[in-house]
């Protein structure tokens, strides 16, 4: 479903926050900024709810047709400080991040913002597919049409990912690493096509 920045039906947004929450509960990079305690999943689901929330803002969320696979893409140039997204910002730091955990994830935001492109891209923010379809082209569907997307637009595509399997997927695309971040604790690569 291409949502072209309207919000998305409920059920829609149920199946993506399932999607995403699945695909990203053991990802390195999302759990660095996940308070880790027993309500590891509850902020887990918060942080998903978040990402859609801005995606429908000031990208576009996509549920593919079969149901299942989807990705959250943002348009840096339109996102803008709401009452609401500052609403929903501090909803992350108290329902997800923690206030203990507050400057490291700012610190990790800077660092992933000094490494964006200058000129106009879309950031691929999330993409996910069920476990059990992984390996069967989903995830190479999706980045076809956002590939598309962004030439249309005659944007670069810039992402981040932590996630080692997922390096090989992205050069085979065509995606260039720009650079990595160390400073972390954990290798987050940084690609653009």
């Amino acid at each position: 479903m291409n949502t072209n920045n309207k919000p998305i039906k409920t059920e829609y947004k149920k199946q993506v926050l399932r999607i995403l929450t699945k695909s990203f509960g053991d990802n390195i990079s999302t759990n660095f900024v996940i308070k880790q305690d027993q309500k590891k999943s509850k902020r887990l689901s918060v942080l998903m709810e978040y990402s859609i929330f801005y995606g429908e803002r000031f990208g576009e969320v996509f549920l593919s047709k079969d149901k299942s696979a989807c990705y959250i893409i943002i348009d840096p140039t339109k996102k803008k400080l709401t009452f609401q997204t500052l609403i929903w910002d501090m909803r992350l730091v108290f329902h997800c991040i923690g206030l203990r955990n507050l400057k490291k994830v700012m610190q990790r935001e800077s660092l992933i913002k000094k490494e964006h492109p200058k000129e106009g891209f879309i950031h691929l923010w999330y993409i996910g597919v069920e476990p059990e379809m992984q390996g069967k082209g989903r995830g190479t569907e999706l980045m076809t049409q956002i590939i598309a997307k962004a030439k249309n637009d005659n944007k670069h595509i810039y992402l981040e990912t932590s996630t080692e399997r997922n390096f090989k997927f992205y050069t085979s695309l065509g995606f260039k690493e720009k650079s990595t971040i160390t400073k972390l604790g954990y290798p987050l690569k940084m690609f653009v096509l």
